[in-house]
């Protein structure tokens, strides 16, 4: 009988929204079937309840984690700001795994591809900060999603970025800048001292950045490349390397000791 290799498992963390007093944990299609079906692995939720498990025990059994946009921001306490209805809304328990989940992935150094809030939340994790309504600052884009129209029009590509000439994207890419869609109202302000910039929108925000010295991959993207991954090239190359590393990381983790 032929040997099927398993495919490697690739955490999603979960965010939460209560509907009549339940409470709900979920994940937008869109990041696992990019997962599924471009990086080639199986997607696994990982529920926003770290109080009820140990992280490094769930990630005994993974070998990526890809960090999710959301509709909800980090709460601002978590990088020395006030809450204010700019910073609205927010999901306390998304963040309570997502910060720590973060953290440990970067101790095993588990490859990770952190997206939108994702992206945000890495910043926040290294001792970073977030700026709030980009939009208000003179000469900054209206990086904000839409109000209106399908989903190909809200997600539809909307300004360049510019990869930094030599960095981890550049490389992946091929490229020196692409077209990205734009769906955020919030963005970096203070780089946390650990990650680099690999990517910049026209008006200086901070589109893309990777770990300081990393040997695995761990990058962040403020856009949102999962969406129809497979129908872009651009996001098929950051997807198909992600799971390349995974795989990678898979077969380290599984190798027999001698």
């Amino acid at each position: 009988m032929q040997h099927i290799p398993n495919k490697p498992l690739v955490g999603l963390p979960a965010d939460t929204w209560d509907e009549e007093g339940y409470l709900y944990h979920s994940i937008g299609d869109k990041y696992m079937r990019a997962v599924a079906e471009v990086s080639r692995c199986i997607p696994v939720m990982i529920p926003a309840m770290a109080d009820a498990f140990d992280i490094d025990s769930v990630l005994e059994h993974l070998d990526g984690v890809l960090m999710t946009g959301a509709v909800s921001n980090v709460h601002p306490p978590h990088y020395g700001e006030a809450p204010s209805v700019d910073h609205e809304p927010y999901d306390p328990l998304r963040d309570n795994l997502s910060l720590e989940l973060i953290r440990r992935c970067l101790a095993r150094k588990m490859p990770m591809f952190c997206i939108c809030r994702g992206f945000q939340e890495l910043n926040v994790a290294l001792g970073g900060t977030l700026e709030t309504e980009l939009q208000r600052r003179e000469g900054r884009l209206d990086h904000r999603e839409p109000d209106h129209g399908s989903m190909d029009e809200r997600f539809r590509p909307v300004h360049p970025v510019r990869m930094l000439a030599g960095g981890f994207l550049a490389g992946v890419l091929q490229r020196e800048e692409i077209i990205v869609n734009s769906l955020h109202r919030q963005g970096i302000a203070r780089l946390a001292d650990s990650l680099q910039v690999e990517a910049l929108a026209p008006d200086g925000v901070i589109e893309a950045v990777s770990v300081r010295g990393a040997c695995h991959f761990t990058l962040g993207t403020q856009w949102h490349p999962e969406y129809k991954a497979h129908a872009n090239p651009d996001s098929v190359r950051l997807f198909t390397a992600f799971g390349d590393a995974v795989r990678a990381h898979h077969q380290r983790r599984t190798l027999p000791t001698r």
